[in-house]
């Protein structure tokens, strides 16, 4: 039977879809620059004349054909796939490019903000990997639907592709949105996790990396089933609590709730058009509707909000933000429509494939809203100014409102570091067999 027909396990509805970006900083490459289509393209530090370290952080699927992969030193990387600039036609090369964080944040960026418009529940856990509860919105019966429907916004709106699973629980999800990687979907029902993980390779179990691997493998435990029927004493004896646990998610026990990651920073909604849209009319309408859902939520959430902004992206992904501060916390829908409709001014006789609205600087707090006296009037004229003066521009021309997105998060969430996972450092799950930027840097 399985764990979400047991008392005490995971609500037996439940609807968890974990969503993971493939390869996502070559795609972030291959998005900037169209010609890395096909191409053994590599993502890393080192590789430049003069340098002595280096890593791998992604390789493409391409790449990992010649057996690159991800936190691989950068000269084993280079001994199996030369770099084209440097090698003759004779062999077969591969391209290398520099990590670029602040552009791989802003894709990023927009892909959490498709996320956050499907779900009011979402778990960011890395810059290319999220969980969301979809049990209220979508429900078991449109869950493959949906998530179909989820990867091609992702792919047409960001122009990279990402690969989901659904299941009953969070362990299950992770593992089923890597089982046909790249541009995977894949639905476990209710009733079908244990036969779902039962011929799994043991080192595809949540929490199980290549030392525990290994360790199980000593004691005749090589797949997910094995792991299931094992004696939970004398896995606690091997492995202490962290035995029993595996064990449990290998039986697809897993009572954990996907839960953000404390307060949003800010709240946003976008929509994009079938084709770019140059009518004025159009986006009003556009921006004015994505207002009213962005206020609806915040109120829902008991969200005040100090800063406004607006999103537009051109054809083909340039995007770019513009916000205005207000000098304290407010709720007020028509306000957040008429400053949205003030700053879309600026984009009045541009094409715009694509529209957002964003509330930031969150209180949460009881306290009193702001008069808006002081701020109608023309007082507080600097915390009213635009916040976006001396935008800076990434090389692919994205401009920046409120600040650079961080390193692993959307709406200024810090995720670096799952601590979901029950393994140590050196024995933690590959996610998209990424390495971090620390991994390289450090």
């Amino acid at each position: 039977m399985d764990a979400t027909r047991l008392p005490g396990t995971a609500r037996p509805d439940q609807v968890v879809a974990h969503v993971d970006i493939d390869c996502f900083y070559a795609a972030c490459e291959r998005r900037r620059d169209p010609s890395l289509s096909g191409e053994p393209l590599v993502v890393g530090m080192g590789y430049e004349g003069g340098e002595t370290h280096g890593a791998v952080a992604t390789a493409s699927y391409e790449a990992r054909e010649y057996g690159v992969e991800s936190a691989m030193a950068i000269s084993e990387a280079l001994e199996r796939l030369p770099r084209r600039a440097d090698a003759d036609d004779e062999v077969d090369t591969g391209i290398y490019r520099p990590v670029d964080m602040d552009y791989y944040e802003s894709v990023a960026a927009e892909i959490k903000e498709i996320l956050h418009a499907e779900s009011d529940t979402v778990r960011e856990v890395s810059i290319d990997e999220a969980y969301l509860d979809i049990t209220e919105a979508v429900g078991w019966d449109g869950a493959a639907s949906w998530a179909s429907d989820l990867r091609a916004t992702i792919e047409s709106e960001v122009g990279v592709v990402a690969s989901v699973g659904v299941a009953p629980t969070m362990s299950a999800a992770k593992v089923a949105s890597d089982r046909e990687k790249p541009d995977g979907l894949v639905v476990v029902e209710p009733g079908e996790v244990r036969d779902f993980f039962a011929d799994l390779p043991v080192d595809e179990v949540h929490g199980v990396g290549p030392v525990t691997a290994r360790q199980l493998g000593e004691i005749g435990v090589e797949t997910a089933g094995d792991l299931a029927d094992a004696d939970p004493e004398a896995l606690e004896g091997r492995f202490g609590e962290r035995g029993r646990e595996i064990r449990r998610y290998a039986r697809g026990e897993d009572t954990r709730e996907v839960t953000p990651r404390g307060d949003p920073k800010s709240l946003s909604r976008e929509s994009a058009f079938t084709e770019a849209v140059e009518e004025a009319e159009a986006k009003q309408q556009k921006v004015t509707t994505l207002a009213r859902a962005v206020a609806d939520r915040a109120g829902r959430k008991g969200a005040r909000y100090q800063t406004v902004g607006i999103k537009v992206v051109e054809p083909p992904f340039d995007v770019n933000t513009r916000a205005r501060s207000l000098p304290g916390p407010v709720a007020d829908a028509d306000l957040v429509e008429s400053i949205a409709l003030d700053l879309l001014g600026e984009f009045t006789e541009r094409p715009v494939r694509k529209l957002g609205v964003r509330v930031s600087n969150l209180d949460f707090s009881a306290g009193e809203q702001v008069s808006l006296g002081g701020f109608e009037s023309g007082a507080g004229a600097d915390a009213a100014a635009e916040t976006d003066a001396g935008e800076a521009t990434t090389d692919a021309g994205e401009s920046t409102a409120d600040g650079q997105a961080s390193l692993t998060a959307f709406d200024g969430e810090s995720s670096a570091g799952d601590t979901d996972s029950a393994a140590p450092d050196d024995d933690a799950d590959d996610i998209e067999g990424q390495a971090s930027l620390g991994d390289f840097l450090g």
